[in-house]
């Protein structure tokens, strides 16, 4: 056996000492070198920078500011700004989950403009879905100076709420007027498009597999559902609850297509995972989607196209819309009057999972 003796740690080397050359430092980049590089004043840049320039500072200059901060790879000290404003540059995006891509592209929106104010955002999880979101720090009024919740009950934000930051809402309740400022997506007309796209094909029969959440966006698309359906003569809708998953999915397609009755031709569902599994029941079940079951779904994940065949659903743009929340949130810190935008627009995207139903037998 091979014996290893242990190897002395290396001594520490003397400084150069004379005439040799140590490593040089980075210049640090001032706001003096932003204002000379974009052309104005350091009052300007000042202004810029601290997102205080409106109405001060034309938007020419303040794009020229900020391309030449970019450029240099100004870093400002964030620590005196704070001692100086009371402002820590932070806000909080709470969601309700993290397994699916759509909170994750709406973090990317948000942390965007974030970006373009100097502003970090923290991404926070709530452990207890749309529940109540507890308070991730010991004092959130210490460390943040605003809130955005994407897609959460806002009496489930009390802890937060306690702090007496400003609150941006998004995919909710707009007559909530707990919130400082509220921005949503036509979540309603997204659920028309898809009634209006199944029965121009021919369905009549169509179950919705609703989503067994207790928030405003799902009751939302429950009502508009109805509403759209109740407007054709001679459709029979159905309605059964699905927990946000393939497995739930799955189940509630299959006791949608074995229970008492006709079979549904169609089967729109209320989500993209939800629509997965409703697929998987299909073809368990012998059938083919979508010569004998169409199947809708809604969010346009990854996963509608990963699924075969493709999956007819609503793409929702959702870094615009953490975009949009986030402006909404610099605009409340700036003590200006919120305007929020209308909803944003969806689209609906037809694939290969819906067709004309099958002849009645």
């Amino acid at each position: 056996m091979t014996s290893h003796k242990a190897t002395p740690p290396a001594l520490p080397q003397p400084p150069p000492t004379g005439d040799a050359p140590g490593p040089a430092a980075a210049p640090r980049i001032t706001s003096r070198d932003v204002a000379r590089a974009a052309g104005v004043s350091q009052a300007a840049v000042s202004l810029v920078l601290g997102d205080k320039w409106r109405g001060r500072v034309s938007e020419t200059k303040a794009q020229a500011v900020r391309a030449a901060a970019r450029e240099l790879g100004y870093r400002p000290n964030l620590a005196a700004r704070s001692l100086r404003t009371g402002r820590t540059r932070t806000a909080l995006l709470v969601v309700p989950v993290l397994t699916t891509e759509f909170f994750a592209r709406v973090y990317t929106g948000a942390a965007r403009i974030a970006a373009d104010h100097d502003f970090g955002v923290v991404l926070y999880p709530s452990p207890d879905g749309i529940a109540h979101a507890r308070d991730p720090f010991d004092s959130a009024a210490a460390t943040l100076d605003g809130v955005i919740a994407s897609s959460m009950a806002a009496e489930a934000l009390t802890a937060l709420r306690a702090a007496g930051l400003p609150l941006v809402m998004l995919d909710s309740d707009p007559d909530d007027d707990r919130a400082t400022a509220t921005v949503n997506l036509d979540i309603a007309d997204g659920a028309r498009q898809l009634a209006a796209h199944l029965t121009a094909l021919g369905h009549r029969r169509i179950t919705h597999l609703a989503a067994d959440v207790d928030s405003w966006t799902f009751a939302l698309r429950r009502h508009a559902v109805t509403q759209a359906l109740a407007a054709v003569p001679g459709t029979h809708l159905r309605r059964l609850p699905s927990a946000l998953g393939i497995d739930a999915g799955l189940r509630a397609a299959h006791a949608a297509l074995t229970g008492p009755g006709p079979r549904p031709t169609a089967l729109l569902c209320d989500d993209d995972i939800i629509a997965a599994g409703a697929c998987k029941a299909v073809r368990r079940l012998g059938l083919r989607v979508p010569d004998d079951v169409s199947v809708t779904g809604f969010d346009d994940l990854a996963l509608a196209r990963a699924v075969d065949p493709e999956l007819t659903t609503v793409r929702l743009p959702a870094e615009e819309f953490g975009e949009a929340g986030m402006r909404a949130l610099m605009t409340a810190l700036d003590g200006r009057p919120a305007q929020p935008p209308g909803p944003l627009p969806v689209e609906l995207i037809t694939r290969g999972s819906t067709a004309p139903p099958p002849p009645s037998p």
